[in-house]
């Protein structure tokens, strides 16, 4: 049994090249695939959790709050260096590379105050950590208070959080499938285009025309 001719035209390598896919499908299907990939990102990455532990400057004798509001902003560059980190690694009972990682400091430009902040996947971890890193800022300030005229104090203990500060599964969802659709987009737009979509219009083929015998004979007579 053979194919028929018309069976043959719908089956042509022609006719199956100009069967494509909509633009809007390539977008739309970057669009789901980037918020799955999300989804799974959130789901499969475990929580962080951050605290922060607050020590303030207090100016000592012969000295006053200017003095105190610099040395503030000098100790939050400290507070990170290996000589603090090393006394406060056997207190927060981490590797000194984990502190390095986790562990940040912010000042204030108004308050002679310094925030110590941790973070862990173990809410415990978080606040014995920012908690170890003040204590060994203090006393590492209070060995040359009598040279700064300036000492730390503790102003709040980091407590344990109770809550992520991660992104939730739901936003990285989001997040991917903002990507997704804008890298479509993107592939859509660099892709090269066919000719007859540029020319807007799909060239027929000429058709051929007989001329009779007759009209021939005549001519060359």
């Amino acid at each position: 049994m053979t194919d028929t001719p018309t069976r043959q035209s719908r089956l042509s390598p022609a006719r199956l090249k100009r069967l494509r896919l909509p633009s809007w499908s390539v977008l739309a299907a970057g669009t789901v695939l980037g918020g799955l990939c999300g989804g799974a990102y959130g789901l499969l990455t475990p929580p962080t959790y951050t605290a922060t532990s607050y020590v303030v400057a207090v100016p000592a004798e012969q000295s006053d709050s200017g003095a105190a509001l610099g040395f503030a902003q000098a100790y939050g560059r400290v507070a990170t260096q290996l000589a603090v980190l090393i006394e406060a690694q056997d207190r927060a009972g981490v590797p000194l590379r984990t502190l390095q990682r986790n562990v940040r400091a912010a000042t204030s430009p108004d308050a002679p105050m310094v925030a110590v902040s941790a973070t862990s996947s173990r809410p415990v971890l978080a606040a014995d950590m920012a908690n170890a890193v003040s204590q060994a800022l203090i006393r590492q300030a209070g060995a040359a208070k009598d040279s700064t005229r300036v000492q730390l104090v503790q102003f709040s203990r980091a407590v344990r959080p109770t809550e992520p500060t991660s992104a939730p599964t739901w936003v990285t969802s989001a997040v991917g499938a903002s990507a997704g659709g804008l890298l479509s987009g993107l592939a859509l737009l660099v892709r090269p285009r066919r000719k007859d979509q540029e020319q807007g219009v799909i060239r027929a083929p000429a058709a051929s025309v007989t001329v009779p015998a007759v009209a021939v004979d005549a001519a060359q007579r």
